[in-house]
């Protein structure tokens, strides 16, 4: 987790929003990303579709299979689907997201009955941190004064 708010970090200084996204398999990073969407025109770009594109690339397997995704904030729906789709074991978030959550925020559907692959999660790891980080960004952004 400590990898991926480094990732977030760079995120913010790129301007976009700060979420980083590390893919491990087994005790290796196999793929990592950070939110690009103004950077790239891409509304798709989120840290943990980085991480999960460029994982896919480096194994050479759409399929991520006994893998473990560390996000600094808590998967949007878009995400939780592709998360899904490449079979992610596990997810360990950081930051419960209030209005867009998908892992149990606002909706779940990362562990509903309805998909074939249900997903382990494991959320608020780090959570002070990577909520501050968010903070921080959004204050800046407003023009307000941090504390």
């Amino acid at each position: 987790m400590r990898h991926a708010l480094r990732l977030a970090e760079q995120a913010g200084r790129e301007g976009e929003v700060p979420v980083g996204a590390v893919l491990v398999k087994g005790d290796k990073i196999i793929g990592e990303g950070w939110n690009r969407p103004i950077q790239n025109n891409d509304p798709s770009a989120h840290a943990e579709m980085q991480a999960l594109r460029a994982a896919g690339q480096n194994i050479g397997n759409y399929r991520l299979c006994d893998t473990t995704l560390y996000v600094t904030l808590e998967p949007c729906t878009m995400c939780a689907g592709a998360i899904i789709h490449a079979r992610v074991a596990r997810v360990v978030f950081g930051a419960y997201d209030p209005k867009t959550g998908a892992a149990g925020s606002v909706l779940n559907v990362l562990d509903s009955e309805v998909h074939n692959h249900t997903v382990e999660i494991s959320g608020g790891v780090l959570q002070q941190e990577c909520a501050q980080l968010l903070t921080t960004f959004f204050r800046a952004r407003r023009g307000k004064v941090s504390e």
